[in-house]
């Protein structure tokens, strides 16, 4: 019982640091998912093998993963009550992001699994990220929120990956209705979504 009481006394689960904590990791761990997501796209045009464990995959994980971290702690903030308005909004939208994340990654493993390689354009990929999306809003509301606070300085990058993640998931979607748009040779990186749809 007193060590219950130790760790919720502790520094790091006081409220203004776990706001800090999610803010941080609900901002930058969609950015290292994307960045991964990239390197994997390129080593798929490479030809390079497929599997689970893969060094592009890896940290793809460990993007979810920071998002997952900043959900948890997200989790214990609204349960304590200690936030409310746009920063429990939020929140909230960081806890759905990574669960859309988490179940969408878990899809794009049995995805591989069956199918071998895929585009772009996938079942699971564009659940994936429907959840940076809603992840990054999330980091954007709470930065907006503490805007008098030193996290400001991150309010201009949260709202530029916002944007630019929510421009990525139109733009995939716009391919999945544009069945030869994506098959142009501009869009050759995409090809191997060609025979999926």
């Amino acid at each position: 019982m007193k060590l219950i009481q130790r760790l919720s006394n502790s520094t790091l689960t006081k409220s203004s640091t776990l706001v800090f904590l999610v803010s941080i990791l609900a901002v930058l761990g969609p950015v290292v998912v994307v960045s991964a997501g990239f390197w994997d796209a390129i080593s798929h045009l490479q030809k390079e093998p497929e599997f689970f464990w893969s060094p592009s995959h890896m940290v793809v994980y460990t993007g979810v993963s920071m998002t997952a971290c900043a959900a948890i702690m997200g989790s214990m903030l609204i349960l304590r009550r200690s936030v409310h308005g746009s920063l429990k909004t939020g929140i909230k939208l960081v806890i759905a992001g990574s669960i859309v994340q988490i179940i969408a990654g878990f899809g794009d493993s049995i995805s591989h699994d069956l199918f071998g390689i895929d585009g772009l354009i996938s079942w699971s990929h564009q659940p994936l990220e429907l959840g940076l999306v809603l992840a990054s809003l999330g980091g954007v509301l709470i930065l907006k929120n503490r805007e008098h606070t030193k996290l400001k300085l991150l309010l201009p990058f949260s709202i530029i990956t916002f944007l630019f993640f929510t421009t990525w998931l139109i733009f995939n979607l716009v391919l999945i209705f544009g069945h030869t748009i994506q098959c142009i040779q501009v869009y050759e990186i995409f090809s191997s979504g060609c025979s999926i749809l």
